[in-house]
């Protein structure tokens, strides 16, 4: 955040116990939309050492519902990393494919088809640059990978609008405004002190409206950047272009990227189909007939 990512809620925990600031629910506006695509940017490009990492700190151990989702540690095996697909496929979409199956959510041809969807992965048909951003980041650390720092869950539900005042007593001061302009020559944005200034102030500072995005329930983990974006159109997600435009405009995705949508959504459909069954199946199934 303090770089200009997106608003994370601040989180203490304890045995048994979570505790975070009451967010009050408002309503998206095309404005907090554009400001939460660039910023998002930013936080994916503050990078991993791995895809499928697990923030420092944390052992990976981890659930969405009942299923386990598996996450690396910090320290990823000595070697070269994993690339994008081989991580995918082994980590993402192969885990489902059985018990889908033998659920019977997936039929015997449904689970061939997932399989040579995996098979393209792994074999590198669909591994694409990450956005501008995260690839320069990367490269200026000297990471051998590009990966992204991703929330991991952003359905639509994971974005929170919010009344800008509530996130002034917790969030840093450039918080939410997107990448800094020093590529453009001795250009840059002045930072704002957050105990120099009143939450009225700071937000016309920052050119911001009254509502912003604000990231809850996260899955950290290092992965692609497009698989945050995808997930936001899984459920609906209101002035989605208007956030992807503003994401493109900061930080250029790769050629094709278009065409990714439905592979990177492919996880989160997996797991409602292990999870949920019924229609899940055949949404998953239809969606991966386009990468077999």
């Amino acid at each position: 955040m303090a770089d200009g990512g997106a608003y994370v809620v601040p989180a203490r925990a304890g045995d048994g116990w979570l505790e975070e600031p009451r967010l009050t629910d408002s309503r998206v506006t095309p404005a907090a939309a554009e400001a939460f695509g660039r910023a998002l940017a930013v936080t994916h490009a503050a990078g991993a050492p791995a895809f499928g990492c697990a923030p420092p700190g944390w052992d990976g151990r981890t659930q969405m519902g009942r299923s386990n989702i598996r996450l690396r540690p910090h320290a990823f095996e000595s070697g070269t990393p994993r690339r994008w697909g081989e991580f995918y496929a082994a980590d993402r979409i192969a885990p489902y494919i059985r018990p889908g199956r033998d659920a019977g959510t997936l039929s015997a041809a449904d689970a061939v088809l997932l399989e040579r969807v995996c098979e393209r992965l792994v074999d590198g048909d669909f591994d694409s640059e990450q956005p501008e951003l995260t690839r320069r980041a990367a490269a200026g650390r000297g990471a051998a990978v590009a990966v992204a720092r991703t929330h991991g869950d952003l359905w639509t539900g994971n974005v929170m609008w919010v009344p800008a005042a509530e996130v002034a007593a917790w969030a840093p001061a450039a918080a939410g405004r997107g990448p800094r302009r020093e590529d453009a020559e001795a250009e840059t944005v002045p930072t704002v002190s957050a105990t120099a200034t009143t939450g009225n102030e700071r937000r016309r500072n920052r050119g911001e409206e009254d509502t912003v995005g604000v990231l809850i329930d996260p899955l950290a983990q290092g992965a692609h950047a497009e698989t945050d974006l995808a997930a936001l159109g899984v459920f609906g997600q209101p002035y989605l272009e208007r956030i992807v435009a503003a994401y493109n405009e900061v930080s250029p995705l790769a050629d094709g990227w278009r065409e990714r949508v439905g592979l990177h959504q492919l996880h989160l459909l997996m797991i409602h189909v292990f999870l949920f069954g019924g229609g899940y199946g055949p949404q998953a199934v239809s969606v991966a007939r386009r990468y077999a």
